[in-house]
């Protein structure tokens, strides 16, 4: 079964939501905006983590300084994977977090 474009939305706006409040109730110093179905996370190093819908392809991509990575949900899972990896998105937001701010995130209710 193929997502729709209404479920598909619902499904990274939960995505990003759940991301937000994970990072807001931690002690990290993140800055956050969210406009436009864009999550922009800014370190205090300066460099940045941009989560991004990609409507046309049903993706949610990700982009770090080490590079893009675009996602399919997988519906038997209720997982974003990663198309050339298969690596869960909450596996490698963790990792990604922990290299730009040296602290552990538990990531398990990012998609609750």
């Amino acid at each position: 079964m193929s997502l729709s474009n209404s479920q598909f939305h619902d499904l990274v706006d939960a995505t990003q939501r759940n991301l937000e409040d994970i990072l807001d109730d931690s002690d990290a110093d993140i800055d956050i905006e969210n406009s436009a179905g864009i999550l922009t996370l800014t370190f205090a190093n300066q460099h940045q983590l941009i989560l991004s819908r990609q409507e046309p392809l049903k993706q949610l991509w990700l982009a770090d300084r080490s590079g893009g990575f675009h996602f399919d949900y997988d519906e038997q899972t209720q997982e974003w994977r990663c198309d050339s990896n298969q690596q869960v998105l909450s596996e490698m937001l963790s990792a990604l977090l922990l290299n730009h701010t040296q602290l552990p995130f538990d990531l398990s209710a990012l998609y609750d």
